[in-house]
C-alpha cells in the first residue's frame, strides 16, 4: 500500500475508533452510571485511545529507516 493511502486510511480508521469509544464513554458517564460510576471506564478509554494514536503513528506516519 502506498504511503499516502496508508496515512489517510489509518487516520480515518483511528478517528472513527476514537469517536466511537469517546462517545460511548460520555454516554456511560452522563447516563445511568453517573460520573463516578463511569470514571473507571473513562480512564480505560483514555489509555486505549492513546495506545491507538501511538500505533497509528508507528504504523502509518513514521517512515521506516533504510
Amino acid at each position: 500500500m502506498s504511503y499516502p493511502v496508508k496515512v489517510i486510511a489509518g487516520l480515518i480508521g483511528t478517528a472513527l475508533f476514537l469517536i466511537f469509544i469517546g462517545e460511548l464513554s460520555r454516554s456511560i458517564s452522563h447516563g445511568f452510571a453517573g460520573f463516578w460510576g463511569g470514571l473507571p471506564f473513562m480512564v480505560i478509554v483514555i489509555v486505549v485511545g492513546l495506545m491507538a494514536v501511538y500505533d497509528y503513528w508507528e504504523e502509518c506516519v513514521r517512515r521506516p529507516k533504510k
